[in-house]
């Protein structure tokens, strides 16, 4: 009699159905092993690209970053009675960095004598920000957007010259590129800020040692030890003399401006220098005073009766012309390069500094939103046209001089200025619509100076 079969068993007739249902249940097993080693792979990998900021709602969090910024930076600087002297420390080197550049995400080897890099347009990036107030100690709180609460959108953009594409920075080819070199930035607040996101890239690779900086912090000098690289900034508002009016006591915010009396105080620096970035124009937009030969000959601005308003653009052309005059003229600075950073506007709206201005833009403008017949465009102009007049005038070529041409791209920038998300205690209720977040669009210089770096790397 046939033994009784239950109904959850399988009916198997022959050892040839047992081998089949083996096989199935085996490929079945192996499938899902490597579903799961698959899934394994790409989470760890995913992972591994984004341990800056963890994503978009991070760098929204680290706006709650507070005053321990500050120590952590004071703890990693030189005490101000161990400083040396700026015109005492110096560091030269002899370092020839290759002509060619390949771009870090591998395309074709870049060419920065075949693309205008002033040309193109702003274009979405996923990518984050190379540095954040949580990586960078040397931040100001004036332009830590993120730590005031701004949002992170305009830090998704990424500049795209229309012929080339502009390479990402990158901080150890940077300092290679300036082994045993010395570098300054020379002008105003704006000079400063390019100074500061430079110091945020570059210390990514390597913390730098502040060895030297001034009682008002308008000349400090940094130094990066294992490429022996310094790295100097050097206050000015007008290249030339400048003296405030001083009213009942007090200083006004305008002032005297001698157009053939050049700032000595930037310009002792120029020997042993290697490179020199110089910018400004924006201290122009107030009442001033024009000086020449010992004479008051005329105003930017003042409206005065009996006093010619000679304008910005006559005033800035004549004190870049006495800058450019000044470096082509200096002793012991063979070989120096020159960049001129190009002007870079503000976007204040409904008002300006001081009477509600604002600048609340979330994104940046088109080139049709921007205006290229204003004053901005004519003082970047003017720039160029110094730049080459003196490269005519350097007939010897032991200088050499070349542009970082801005202006248009930071025109469309609207979105990128602190705005209200800015340390206020010395500016109550003033929205800071001229410098830029940090990090931000303001990168964007340091990445064009970096290819022009590499250009002038035949001078040497």
């Amino acid at each position: 009699m046939a033994s009784p079969v239950s109904p959850c068993t399988p009916k198997i007739q022959n050892g040839t159905e047992w081998i089949s249902l083996l096989q199935k249940k085996v490929a079945f097993f192996l499938f899902l092993l490597l579903l799961l080693s698959t899934i394994f792979l790409f989470s760890t990998w995913y992972s591994s690209h984004n341990f800056t900021f963890g994503g978009k709602e991070a760098l929204r969090d680290s706006a709650l970053l507070t005053d321990h910024l500050e120590l952590n930076s004071t703890a990693q600087i030189i005490a101000r009675d161990e400083a040396v002297s700026p015109s005492n420390y110096s560091f030269r080197g002899n370092f020839s960095a290759e002509a060619s550049f390949e771009i870090s995400d591998r395309r074709s080897p870049f060419a920065i004598e075949s693309c205008d890099l002033s040309k193109g347009k702003w274009l979405r990036d996923s990518r984050e920000p190379l540095y954040s107030n949580l990586t960078c100690s040397f931040l100001p709180e004036t332009r830590n957007c993120q730590m005031y609460g701004k949002l992170p959108n305009y830090l998704y953009w990424r500049w795209k010259p229309d012929e080339c594409d502009l390479p990402r920075f990158e901080s150890k080819r940077f300092l290679d590129l300036v082994r045993g070199k010395k570098m300054a930035f020379v002008g105003d607040s704006l000079a400063r800020n390019q100074f500061n996101s430079l110091l945020c890239l570059l210390s990514q690779a390597e913390i730098p040692l502040d060895v030297y900086h001034d009682p008002f912090n308008q000349f400090r000098t940094m130094h990066f030890p294992s490429s022996n690289f310094t790295l100097m900034v050097m206050w000015t508002e007008f290249y030339v003399q400048g003296i405030p009016i001083i009213i009942n006591g007090t200083a006004t915010a305008s002032f005297d401006i001698y157009l053939d009396k050049i700032n000595t105080k930037w310009t002792s620096q120029l020997p042993g220098l290697d490179y020199l970035i110089i910018s400004g124009g924006n201290w122009f937009s107030r009442v001033n005073y024009l000086h020449e030969n010992g004479s008051r000959i005329g105003c930017v601005n003042c409206r005065e009766e009996n006093l010619k308003d000679y304008g910005i653009a006559y005033a800035i052309r004549r004190v870049v012309r006495k800058a450019l005059e000044s470096i082509i003229s200096c002793q012991n600075c063979d070989g120096l390069v020159t960049f001129m950073r190009t002007y870079t506007a503000s976007h204040f709206e409904n008002g300006s500094w001081f009477n509600g201005g604002d600048c609340n833009r979330t994104e940046p403008l088109n080139e049709k939103e921007i205006n290229l017949n204003g004053i901005e465009w004519e003082v970047r102009k003017i720039q160029n046209e110094e730049i080459e007049r003196i490269k005519v005038m350097d007939k010897d070529a032991k200088k050499h001089f070349g542009v970082l041409d801005v202006t248009k791209a930071m025109m469309m920038r609207a979105d990128g200025h602190p705005g209200a998300f800015y340390n206020k205690k010395w500016f109550n209720n003033v929205n800071d619509c001229l410098h830029w977040c940090l990090p931000g669009p303001v990168d964007m210089w340091n990445e064009m100076l970096m290819l022009n770096l590499i250009s002038s790397s035949s001078f040497d």
